[in-house]
């Protein structure tokens, strides 16, 4: 599976990361980030359930763990959490389902 994300600020794009759900060859499910041209991580699932999955990768500077989870059936929470120079740090975008409606158009 394929994803991919960018911050806007002032109509121009600031971030970028490309993303990958993939089966590793030893049968290992892993998140497979790409943040802005630098090069990818593999983050490993270490859990999952129904409503959550957990990915590591503990050698990494940040984040070391990226989790996913949905709250309820219209809303996704993710997080990514680690240390960085001694300190914990914890970051998490909250997502919510929207209407992705076409503006109606005028037959001419």
């Amino acid at each position: 599976m394929l994803g991919m994300s960018r911050t806007v600020r002032q109509g121009k794009t600031a971030e970028y990361e490309f993303m990958q759900l993939r089966q590793l060859p030893n049968g290992v499910l892993a998140f497979v980030p790409q943040p802005s041209g630098r090069p990818p991580t593999t983050f490993q699932l270490v859990s999952m359930n129904e409503f959550e999955a957990v990915f590591e990768n503990l050698a990494h500077d940040f984040p070391q763990r990226v989790t996913y989870s949905r709250p309820e059936e219209s809303r996704l929470l993710a997080r990514i959490e680690g240390t960085r120079n001694g300190a914990s740090r914890r970051i998490e975008f909250n997502f919510s389902r929207v209407s992705c409606e076409q503006p109606a158009t005028s037959a001419k």
